[in-house]
């Protein structure tokens, strides 16, 4: 086997693929089956800094180029070969932000994250103009909020992107996105597959007494879908990529998604009536819709997947930060104690705690919110834990709250969408650090959504494995073949899948917390207000 991976890597019949996530870089080596051959990771973290989170360009590159360090001597260590060239490479980011960039090719202001809520203004006048949901996380929000502002940096930008964008752009001079990230920046036009041009007109009717001297479509990239050529590796690109300068120009690169689509195709998530769940630092729904929703909801994102299918997407800022902090004090704790425990087993030991709570937690209340959270409406965030005397506050109660509320604002979301739209679900799929621990996160998220929930065996795999099977699609799909086809019969079609169906008691009880949830957030409100 190692014989045939090492021909592979050699012949290039590889695909690699990179994405940014919020607080991991991970790259990804996929042989010829699909299967992972190689990895490497960089964590980092965002700043707050001026009131806005960000990374910093520095911090970008030198992230991408240690994770993909980390890949190329993996494959070393393995196999023995220096990597000098792939099939295909794909990168992907967390989604939307702002990244505006002027004639000369310099950032204007620093890189706005999705985690920003300081869009609200903008965010309810262009879903107003448009009559279409416009959150606060997406590139033309932060645009026309700037314009709003009377930003300085406004009139000299040449060319808006995300994150994800940027990084393709460096490395092949295409200014180009996937659609389903794309999706994220302006609304799609379905049938075209492209920006919608009615919006793009109402946009630049409505700056015109800004006096704005360009045109919205004039600084917006080239949109394309799953499958088509987004360009080739520049002999820069190859420098910046690799630094040790093994890496050869010339590989061909697959249109740049947001971490939303490469959830989807890493969950084989991408055909109606199908969703999946990415829980990480944020949480997000991604539900494939059959038809379009009856009205505007501002908690619902209407995306596309790679391929330009609607999706409903409900969002919630916040997931497991908090909770990672908690089990955080309890590894200090130990520490104190002078016991040395290994953190996979703290977190595993914690987790299989909560599902010895009792239905609803127990009468106990937390909110995870360190940044702002647009689905209940705040700016700004402060992680909250509260109980009164009648709670039943243990351990497992405890634990089984903070995963309850890891998945509470995204709940409201779906509720519009299963309860109000009357979606139909066939199930979801799970897929981030949270379900790592087998059966737990399963559980609570079936009982949250009323749904089974199935988690694959390559759910750890995540969406740079993701983004490089979308390269692998470009590069080896036949004539015709739909990326679920694809995914269907060549990518999915042995997988080990395990599903969890929800008990109607935890459903009862998750529901009763969701009231309490719901009733509790004028005291998050007022832990906001009054902070200083």
């Amino acid at each position: 086997m190692s014989i045939d991976v090492k021909k592979a890597i050699e012949n290039g019949k590889t695909t690699l693929g990179i994405e940014l996530g919020s607080t991991r870089i991970k790259a990804v080596l996929i042989g010829e089956d699909h299967t992972t051959i190689a990895t490497g990771n960089h964590d980092w973290e965002n700043s707050y800094v001026d009131q806005i989170w960000t990374y910093s360009i520095e911090e970008i590159w030198k992230g991408i180029q240690d994770s993909y360090q980390k890949m190329a001597n993996d494959v070393k260590q393995q196999y023995g070969v220096t990597l000098q060239t792939v099939g295909a490479i794909g990168f992907s980011a967390m989604m939307h932000g702002y990244m505006a960039f002027d004639q000369q090719d310099e950032l204007l202001v620093p890189f706005r994250t999705w985690r920003n809520n300081i869009t609200e203004q903008a965010s309810k006048q262009l879903t107003e103009l448009f009559n279409y949901p416009i959150p606060q996380r997406w590139s033309i929000a932060h645009l026309y909020q700037a314009i709003l502002n009377g930003e300085e940096h406004v009139n000299d930008v040449a060319f808006l992107t995300t994150l994800a964008g940027y990084v393709h752009w460096k490395l092949t001079g295409e200014k180009v996105l996937g659609v389903g990230e794309a999706s994220g920046v302006f609304p799609i036009d379905l049938s075209k597959k492209d920006f919608n041009q009615t919006m793009i007109t109402q946009f630049n009717e409505k700056v015109t007494a800004k006096q704005i001297n360009w045109k919205l479509e004039d600084i917006m990239p080239s949109v394309l879908v799953a499958g088509e050529s987004a360009g080739l590796l520049s002999a820069e690109g190859a420098k910046l990529l690799d630094v040790t300068g093994e890496l050869q120009p010339g590989i061909p690169l697959c249109p740049p998604e947001g971490d939303a689509g490469t959830g989807m195709v890493a969950t084989n998530s991408v055909a109606k009536r199908t969703g999946n769940v990415s829980a990480g630092t944020s949480a997000f729904a991604m539900v494939v819709l059959e038809k379009d929703l009856s009205k505007v909801y501002p908690e619902i994102d209407l995306v596309t997947t790679p391929t330009g299918n609607l999706v409903a997407m409900a969002h919630s800022n916040n997931c497991s930060s908090d909770l990672n902090s908690w089990v955080g004090l309890f590894e200090e704790f130990l520490g104190a104690m002078g016991v040395q425990a290994d953190t996979n087993r703290i977190f595993e030991t914690l987790f299989k705690q909560a599902l010895q709570g009792d239905p609803d937690g127990g009468g106990l209340l937390s909110y995870g919110y360190l940044s702002g959270e647009h689905m209940t409406h705040f700016e700004e965030g402060r992680p909250l834990f509260v109980r009164s005397s009648e709670s039943n506050f243990n351990l497992a109660n405890f634990m089984r709250v903070q995963l309850f509320t890891a998945f509470g604002a995204m709940k409201i979301g779906m509720d519009i969408l299963t309860k109000e739209e009357n979606v139909k679900l066939d199930e979801l799929l799970g897929h981030g650090g949270i379900f790592k621990t087998e059966g737990v996160g399963q559980s609570i998220l079936a009982a949250a959504m009323n749904a089974p929930v199935s988690i694959m065996k390559t759910a750890s795999e995540g969406g740079a494995w993701g983004m490089a099977l979308l390269g692998a699609y470009m590069i080896n799909k036949k004539n015709d073949e739909t990326l679920e086809d694809y995914l269907n019969e060549r990518v999915f079609v042995d997988q080990e899948v395990k599903t969890i169906v929800p008990d109607p008691a935890d459903v009862a009880g998750y529901e009763q917390f969701m009231r309490r949830y719901k009733q509790g957030l004028a005291i998050e409100r007022a832990a906001v207000e009054n902070h200083q």
